[in-house]
């Protein structure tokens, strides 16, 4: 689990609504037609956007990605592979058919190997998986980034609304503080989902999208390097630059006996 997006989320609540305490009651802050406004009418926006299937996807890519740490890191890669290399050396590449990996690109990748496809067509197979990925990444971050535009938007539309309904019973002066608050709550809804929901997930997803694409772009190169049958220890050199400097240490595959 990816506990700092949780943290993150609970810390960033938290401290506006305790300064909403600090003052007032938490009540002073519910107004159900300015929330309705805005939550219906941010929905309402990314609609007219986006289809529904996307909008669908998109909530359901960015909860698994946002909240869940489920992506290797790149030495753990390329540890893993070079022992795949070691493996084909020694016994070929149906050597790679009882291999267990957590990473479901790689598990592709084996499984195209073993079946015995060309190394053009098992790059293809795997820059088309990869591509779609990255649409879907894609996809998911504007419409969280569409949803961060609008809700503002649409809470200043309620603030105006608030604002002539307001001016109406100006004939009532006692009236006028309580309709500005109502009217300016709106504005706070709305830049609330904004900041600190919809355009922190959409900066997330970005960030995941890139770390994914980056560990299947070292996939392929790496098994396109098996599949010439190069050496485990060149191999891993040339996909040491993945890392950092820092993490580059005991990459290499063991010695062969």
């Amino acid at each position: 689990m990816d506990i700092l997006t949780l943290v993150g989320l609970l810390a960033g609540t938290l401290i506006v609504v305790l300064a909403m305490l600090a003052n007032a009651s938490v009540l002073t802050f519910l107004n159900l037609p300015g929330l309705a406004i805005v939550l219906g009418g941010t929905f309402a926006v990314t609609l007219i956007k986006f289809r529904m299937p996307s909008v669908l996807s998109a909530f359901r890519l960015a909860f698994r990605a946002a909240f869940t740490d489920r992506l290797a890191h790149p030495a753990e890669l390329i540890r893993e592979v070079g022992v795949l290399a070691r493996v084909v050396r020694k016994e070929g590449i149906l050597g790679l058919e009882n291999h267990e990996t957590q990473d479901e690109f790689l598990k592709k990748a084996i499984n195209l190997c073993v079946d015995g496809h060309p190394p053009e067509l098992v790059e293809e197979a795997l820059l088309q998986e990869s591509q779609q990925t990255a649409e879907r990444y894609d996809v998911a971050e504007r419409v969280f980034r569409g949803i961060g535009e609008s809700a503002p938007a649409i809470g200043m539309l309620g603030t105006l609304v608030g604002l002539v309904q307001m001016l109406n019973t100006l004939d009532d002066p006692s009236s006028i503080g309580p309709a500005m608050a109502i009217a300016l709550l709106t504005t706070l809804y709305g830049a609330f989902i904004a900041q600190l929901m919809a355009l922190p997930l959409a900066d997330k997803l970005q960030l995941k999208a890139e770390d994914d694409a980056r560990n299947q772009l070292l996939i392929i190169t790496s098994i396109k390097s098996i599949m010439r049958g190069e050496n485990p220890r060149v191999m891993t050199e040339l996909l040491s630059s993945y890392v950092s400097p820092e993490h580059r240490t005991n990459l290499e595959p063991e010695r062969e006996a």
